[in-house]
């Protein structure tokens, strides 16, 4: 399925007039595709511009080919679950999402059937007959997803619909967004969570300053920022500038010397090196990576699923490890460690 938004080159809203949005924009949704980037970038706006909620200045929405700018709300194939989950507190579960069918030339038995199949695939069957002022949060959003799915939109658009769950609810949303996807649907899903992006997306756009920046698979991301913005907001904490006197070298700040792979002969540009390639230890290790330095941990940073330890060997480089390897050896502040990692790990950017 292809979602096109036609006429220019960047991606997001360059400016408002009069109430009126200006959208230059040209895109493809995959299967699952997650949009990354800051609160405030605008995307938001392109969801409801997709949607129908706003129109454009200018520029045009293509659904499968079909050119949906104009078109009403209730007939483009779309639906929107905001993060608020914006269900209709004065109808139960079944109401609301029975209310999608509304219009729509359906016998009684097919509607009841619709509803079953949709409850059914977001687990809420049991709570068809419940008000929706006693439900979790993590109920009525699967109760917003129902009332969408129902309708069988070609795509649905997700405005970070986990941002307010605890961490067990979001768990339980991202598996059922997963089958949600492998049933057929197209979804668009709006995040500033870069670890969310990871858990759902085969497909990742980052969106800053009004445009695309990069795009591409989950892992050319994650693995290969095309540069410092990507780099830091993809949770990347070790990003250098960077000369290279020979293809073998790398010097940081004039000083640092790093061995390098540098095939393209790159003679200025950045470096980056993933915390997780890093092997930290208490002494020097023999093994077969190029790059060993003594240095002075200064940090040590609690996470939900590991550590980040800062080590200080003339920069500061951050080192991700397990709470397990944090207890085995003992790291504490302003004890003295090495680092090790070998030259292919190190990620050159021009």
């Amino acid at each position: 399925m292809i979602l096109q938004l036609n006429s220019g080159h960047s991606f997001a809203p360059k400016s408002r007039r009069n109430g009126l949005l200006t959208l230059q924009i040209f895109f493809r949704v995959f299967a699952n595709y997650v949009l990354l980037g800051k609160s405030g970038v605008g995307k938001t706006v392109l969801l409801e511009i997709i949607a129908g909620l706003i129109n454009p200045d200018s520029g045009q929405v293509f659904l499968k080919n079909e050119n949906i700018t104009h078109k009403k709300i209730q007939n483009r194939q779309v639906g929107i679950v905001f993060q608020d989950y914006s269900v209709f507190p004065h109808l139960n579960v079944k109401q609301n999402i029975a209310y999608s069918l509304k219009g729509k030339k359906l016998s009684s038995t097919q509607k009841e059937s619709l509803i079953n199949q949709y409850a059914e695939l977001t687990e809420v069957t049991h709570l068809l007959n419940r008000d929706t002022a006693n439900l979790s949060g993590g109920e009525l959003q699967r109760v917003a997803l129902a009332r969408m799915l129902v309708s069988k939109p070609e795509c649905l658009l997700l405005d970070e619909p986990l941002a307010s769950l605890d961490v067990q609810m979001k768990a339980d949303l991202r598996n059922l967004l997963r089958q949600i996807n492998h049933s057929g649907v197209t979804i668009l899903h709006v995040t500033h969570d870069y670890e969310e992006a990871i858990a759902l997306s085969n497909k990742v756009a980052v969106m800053h300053e009004g445009g695309i920046i990069q795009s591409g698979t989950t892992k050319e991301i994650f693995q290969k920022p095309a540069n410092e913005f990507v780099a830091n907001f993809t949770g990347i904490k070790n990003f250098f500038v960077a000369e290279f006197p020979t293809p073998n070298k790398a010097k940081i700040n004039g000083t640092l010397e790093l061995h390098v792979s540098n095939k393209d002969h790159i003679k200025n540009g950045k470096i980056i090196i993933r915390g997780e390639e890093i092997i930290l230890s208490n002494e020097k290790i023999d093994s077969s990576a190029t790059n060993n330095f003594k240095g002075r941990i200064t940090q040590i940073i609690p996470y939900l699923t590991n550590y980040e330890v800062i080590v200080d060997i003339g920069i500061d480089l951050t080192v991700v490890i397990s709470e397990e390897s944090l207890l085995k050896f003992n790291f504490r502040k302003d004890a003295e460690v090495w680092v090790s990692f070998k030259s292919t790990v190190i990620k050159i950017i021009p």
